[in-house]
């Protein structure tokens, strides 16, 4: 799917942060392809509720899809073009890496973790997400707690932190847990509901919106404390800091100017698709608190 964002249908926004600075952006080759009249590939997940996920029409919507259209808005108004052409590219788990390190995607709109090993293949802007693993059960389950799975089937999404995290408590602690893999998030869902798996580990806000998503939410629950604190950012390359510059810029007048705070309201406390359903989950303190001072530093 390929559409181009021009100067008369982009949603009004303010001028780009990095606007004034444009001569200093460092060398891109990304920026450098759109100049020339390049697309701007965008890669999006299938079922990542609500950041990156596929409508009734197939088409990629969701909280981390909307920031990156306006990452793309900014870098349009940046480059001085009329329009700019936006292709959209499905990803996994597995695989987002690999897209945005082959240069296959220039931003990868979804819920990666930005951390210390990630970071030594690609690049993360600035979270908009803050969020921690936890586990998906059935409503009628009285399991809890991650020790509580001894001997039990738990499985995760390939490719994700949570899956390492479980696999290297597994083993440490000796739980002697069937870890299992599934390719994507939709797959593990299944796998609780039609018994297959006792739990379901993945970052909680996505567990809630998996759960909105399904025709019988009453039939999961999510449970435990919190396994891992991750911030979840937009990647792009490593190897391209002039396009990395102005999305940091853009992504902090984004906060600064409450436009972000707007599109997490409109994904995460009000009804959205494909049921119409609202996850009510109001900003957490960690990501308030991230965003006072917002930077693409994390300690992680």
């Amino acid at each position: 799917m390929t559409f181009s964002i021009d100067a008369q249908s982009a949603p009004p926004a303010a001028a780009p942060a990095f606007a004034a600075s444009a001569a200093a952006t460092p060398p891109s080759p990304v920026l450098d392809r759109l100049r020339q009249g390049g697309t701007l590939v965008l890669a999006h997940r299938e079922s990542s509720v609500p950041f990156s996920y596929l409508d009734a029409d197939k088409k990629p919507i969701g909280y981390a899809m909307d920031i990156c259209l306006r990452l793309a808005e900014a870098l349009r108004k940046d480059l001085g073009l009329k329009n700019l052409p936006v292709a959209f590219k499905l990803v996994t788990p597995a695989n987002r890496i690999a897209v945005i390190e082959q240069h296959e995607a220039d931003l990868e709109c979804g819920a990666t973790t930005n951390n210390a090993e990630r970071r030594q293949k690609v690049a993360f802007t600035v979270p908009h997400y803050i969020t921690g693993a936890r586990i998906m059960v059935r409503a009628d389950t009285k399991l809890e707690e991650l020790p509580q799975f001894e001997g039990r089937r738990l499985v995760s999404t390939k490719g994700t932190t949570p899956m390492k995290v479980i696999d290297q408590a597994n083993r440490e602690r000796m739980l002697r847990i069937q870890v299992l893999e599934a390719p994507d998030h939709a797959r593990a869902v299944e796998m609780v509901e039609k018994g297959e798996a006792d739990g379901f580990a993945m970052d909680d806000v996505q567990l809630y919106g998996l759960i909105a998503g399904r025709p019988d939410p009453s039939r999961l629950k999510v449970v435990g404390k919190l396994l891992t604190i991750e911030p979840l950012a937009i990647m792009l390359p490593k190897d391209d800091p002039g396009l990395k510059h102005l999305v940091d810029d853009e992504m902090k007048r984004l906060i600064h100017s409450h436009e972000a705070y707007a599109l997490y309201e409109k994904w995460f406390e009000k009804p959205i698709p494909p049921k119409a359903a609202a996850l009510n989950l109001p900003m957490n303190y960690l990501l308030r608190d991230f965003w006072k001072y917002p930077t693409d530093v994390v300690p992680f």
